[in-house]
């Protein structure tokens, strides 16, 4: 089993978040951000130990792990934060992998090809800053670098807008809407005719963005041919919303991610096959391409 979408911080990156006195910070175990609320951070949920043998009782071969992209950490040009995630995550053990991030203030676009060189599998973008089709445009070097190297685009919700709503209000709305207004940005901006060969996932279903496309037939656009290159994961959604995803895109563009440690893995009541391709063949395709070789799977 094969999981594109997880959160593990290293010690140096705890480290480095309690080091700072302005939002991100850590406070012992209790994290506080620009917009949301308070949080307590579970300690167990990033203790590598117990996360390995979380793992591989479940049976994972690869667990892709990400930087919390709602901490806003691509945006603070703090650079030894950065470089705290990257110098972390790059000694995890297996089945563990990253996804690089960058400095989207001044990206380092030499630095993002070192770390695909050294084994980051990906480079993880925030959606809020993806929600128009000019800011995919202005994404351009970074997403050549990403399609040059054959490595892959995660898009991940970003910092919330500030609201006194609830705890679950910034992922139920913001996370979905940001993700929402990245996937119809993609599409208007011409995405793959842009990058014919980059392949792309967007975390959560992408807020379930692919359900609207009648929508989009019924206000005078249209969906066309099925990409390929383009994927949903899993993560937060149960059998309706990913069977509802999947009758528009295909069961071959879905892939498993759980947002551990925030989710966990759902019982998607797609079948024996259809669950092996979920959670094994088609997240292989995602991460190294359709003509890499692929290895034995066993349903989980």
């Amino acid at each position: 089993m094969i999981d594109v979408h997880q959160h593990l911080w290293p010690e140096v990156f705890v480290e480095r978040l309690r080091a700072r006195r302005e939002p991100p910070y850590l406070d012992g175990w209790t994290l506080h951000t620009a917009t949301e609320a308070p949080y307590d951070v579970d300690p167990a949920a990033h203790e590598i130990g117990k996360r390995v043998a979380l793992e591989q009782d479940a049976g994972t071969t690869l667990a892709a792990v990400s930087l919390s992209s709602p901490l806003g950490v691509e945006e603070l040009g703090d650079a030894e934060l950065l470089a705290a995630w990257h110098d972390g995550a790059a000694e995890f053990p297996a089945p563990f992998r990253a996804w690089a991030s960058v400095d989207l203030l001044e990206p380092d676009v030499a630095g993002l090809e070192a770390l695909l060189h050294k084994g980051f599998l990906g480079l993880q973008l925030p959606a809020h800053v993806l929600g128009t089709p000019s800011a995919w445009e202005a994404q351009g070097e970074l997403l050549r670098t990403a399609e040059r190297l054959g490595k892959p685009i995660l898009v991940h919700p970003g910092t919330a807008s500030s609201s006194d709503g609830p705890g679950w209000w910034a992922p139920v709305v913001d996370y979905a809407a940001q993700l929402q207004a990245a996937w119809w940005a993609w599409h208007a901006f011409g995405g793959r005719r842009t990058y014919p060969e980059l392949r792309l996932c967007f975390v959560a279903a992408a807020g379930l963005a692919p359900v609207h496309h009648e929508r989009l037939t019924a206000r005078g656009g249209r969906l066309g041919t099925i990409d390929p290159k383009l994927y949903v994961d899993t993560s937060s959604y149960g059998p309706q919303g990913i069977d509802a995803v999947a009758r528009v895109l295909g069961i071959d563009q879905v892939v498993h991610g759980t947002d551990r440690p925030y989710a966990d893995t759902t019982d998607l009541r797609q079948g024996d096959a259809a669950t092996a391709v979920i959670r094994h063949d088609n997240p292989y395709r995602l991460l190294f391409g359709a003509g890499s070789s692929t290895p034995k799977r066993e349903v989980q």
